[in-house]
C-alpha cells in the first residue's frame, strides 16, 4: 500500500473521528465531510496514474475529471431523491396530510407510542424505501411527542425499523434493489427467509429501548387541536395531498420498473404533481390568509441544506476509498481470514456497512463473488441473503451507517456519540440476533 493510500485513509479516519465528535467539537458535520470529499481526492490528484493506467498528460487528467464526475453524478441522484422525498414529506406536513395518520396513532402511553411507531416504519419501510419512511415518521413523530430527550428515542427506533423493514423487500433498499436487479436474489425468496431476521432484529431493540421511556405524553391532545386551526385546504383537499404525497412515492419503484429510469426522476415526477395540485388548491384561498406562505415555493427554503451537504461530503469521500481500491482490498482480506465463512463474511460487512457507506461495499461483494449454479453461491443462496440483510440491517449500528441514519441525525440534531452510547449496542445485539435466527432457519427449518 503506498504513502498515498496511506494519507486518503488517514484523512477519512480524522475527518470521521471529527464527525463522531461533533458535540465536542461544535463544528458542523456538514462542513467535516465536505472537507473530507476535497482533500481525499486532492491527494488522488498528487499521482493519480498510480490508479488509473493507461492514460498519461493531459487524458490522464480528463480521465480523472471523468472519474469524479461519474462518482459526482451516481451521488446527485441520491442527493436529489432526498431532496424531493422531503420536500414531498414537508408538503404533505404542512398541509395536514399526516394528520390522520398521527390520530391512529393517538396513545397517552409512552410505550405503546413507540411500539406502534416501530412497526409503522417497519412495514412502511419495505413498501417505500428506508430513507423516504425516515423522513415520513419524523414528520409524524413531531406532532406526536415535544419533549427532545423522549423523541431522540423515538427517532432511535425509527433508524432501526426503517433500516430492518428495508432489509427484507426487494424495493426496501438501495443494496436490495441492486441484488434483486442482478438476478443474485428473488422477491419470494428474500421476503420468505429475511422477514423473521428482520423483525427480530427490530423487536429486541424495542424491548431493550422501552425501558427509557416511563409514563405518559401530556401535550399530545393540546397539540392535536391547535394543528387543525392553521390549515387551509378541507379535509377532502388535505387526503387528495396526502394520497398523492404518499401514494406518489409509493409509485417511485413501479414507475422504474416501468421507465427503467432513475428514481430521482420518479419523485421529481411526485413532486411536479404535487406542487401543481396544491397550486390549483390555493387559487380558491383568500390570499390574505396566513396560509399562502405554506406555497412549495416558500416550502423550499425548509428543505436541510446542512444534511444534503453532508450527504454530499461523505458519499465523495467514500467514493474515493472505491476507487484507490481499498474497499475490494477489504473484502479480499475478510474472505482470507474468515476461510470462506459467509456468516463472518456478511456480518463483518454488514459492521464495516455502518462506517462506510453499505452502496460500494455490495458492489464490491457481487464483484468479488460470482453467482454460482448451485450451493451458498446460487440464486438465494446463504451468501447473497445474508448480504441484503446485514449491508441493510447493519447500518443501523452507527448513525452515519445509513441513509436513514443520517437523515434524521440532520432532522432530529441527534450527536454521533449520543448515538453511539445510547443505541449502537442495542442496535448491534439485534443485529447479531437476526443473524443467528437465520441461521437456526437455514439449519434446521429449510
Amino acid at each position: 500500500m503506498s504513502i498515498l493510500t496511506v494519507s486518503i485513509i488517514i484523512v477519512f479516519v480524522v475527518g470521521y473521528l471529527f464527525i463522531a465528535l461533533e458535540s465536542m467539537t461544535k463544528v458542523n458535520k456538514a462542513a467535516i465531510a465536505l472537507l473530507m470529499f476535497v482533500f481525499c481526492w486532492t491527494l488522488f490528484m498528487v499521482d493519480p496514474g498510480s490508479y488509473i493506467s493507461g492514460f498519461a498528460g493531459q487524458d490522464l487528467v480528463n480521465e480523472v475529471s471523468s472519474v469524479i464526475e461519474r462518482h459526482l453524478g451516481s451521488t446527485s441522484t441520491t442527493l436529489f431523491f432526498l431532496m424531493g422525498a422531503m420536500t414531498i414529506v414537508e408538503i404533505v406536513d404542512q398541509n395536514g396530510g399526516f394528520n390522520f395518520v398521527r390520530d391512529t396513532m393517538k396513545t397517552k402511553s409512552k410505550r405503546a407510542l413507540l411500539w406502534r411507531i416501530a412497526f409503522m416504519t417497519f412495514f412502511l419501510s419495505a413498501i417505500l424505501d428506508n430513507l423516504t419512511t425516515s423522513i415520513v415518521m419524523i414528520m409524524v413523530l413531531r406532532k406526536l411527542v415535544e419533549d427532545h430527550k423522549d423523541r431522540l428515542i423515538y427517532a432511535s427506533i425509527i433508524i432501526i425499523a426503517a433500516n430492518s423493514g428495508g432489509a427484507f423487500s426487494p424495493i426496501g433498499d438501495v443494496t436490495t434493489i441492486m441484488l434483486w436487479n442482478s438476478g443474485v436474489i428473488t422477491a419470494a425468496g428474500v421476503i420468505r427467509e429475511i422477514f423473521i431476521p428482520s423483525l427480530i432484529s427490530l423487536i429486541i431493540p424495542l424491548l431493550i429501548l422501552q425501558r427509557s421511556l416511563r409514563g405518559q405524553l401530556d401535550v399530545q391532545d393540546v397539540m392535536m387541536k391547535s394543528d387543525y386551526a392553521v390549515l387551509d385546504f378541507s379535509g377532502r383537499q388535505r387526503k387528495i395531498i396526502f394520497f398523492l404525497g404518499v401514494g406518489g412515492l409509493i409509485f417511485v419503484p413501479i414507475f422504474k420498473s416501468i421507465t427503467h429510469l432513475p428514481p430521482f426522476v420518479g419523485i421529481l415526477l411526485v413532486l411536479g404533481l404535487l406542487w401543481a395540485t396544491t397550486e390549483i388548491f390555493y387559487r380558491k384561498v383568500r390570499r390574505e390568509k396566513d396560509g399562502m406562505s405554506k406555497r412549495v415555493s416558500n416550502l423550499l427554503s425548509r428543505i436541510d441544506m446542512s444534511t444534503i451537504l453532508f450527504f454530499l461530503g461523505i458519499l465523495m469521500a467514500v467514493s474515493c476509498l472505491e476507487e484507490i481500491g481499498v474497499l475490494t482490498t477489504v473484502g479480499q482480506w475478510l474472505n482470507e481470514a474468515s476461510n470462506g465463512n459467509h456468516y463472518v463474511v456478511t456480518g463483518i460487512i454488514g459492521i464495516i456497512s455502518s462506517i462506510v457507506d453499505n452502496v460500494p461495499l455490495v458492489a464490491g461483494c457481487m464483484g468479488m463473488y460470482p453467482l454460482a449454479p448451485t450451493g451458498d453461491m446460487a440464486v438465494d443462496g446463504i451468501f447473497w441473503q445474508l448480504l441484503a440483510y446485514c449491508a441493510g440491517v447493519g447500518g443501523s449500528i452507527l448513525i452515519i451507517g445509513s441513509a436513514a441514519g443520517v437523515v434524521v441525525m440532520g432532522l432530529e440534531k441527534i450527536t454521533f456519540g449520543w448515538y453511539m452510547k445510547r443505541v449502537s449496542w442495542i442496535a448491534l445485539v439485534g443485529y447479531l440476533s437476526g443473524i443467528f435466527s437465520y441461521w437456526v432457519i437455514r439449519t434446521f427449518i429449510w
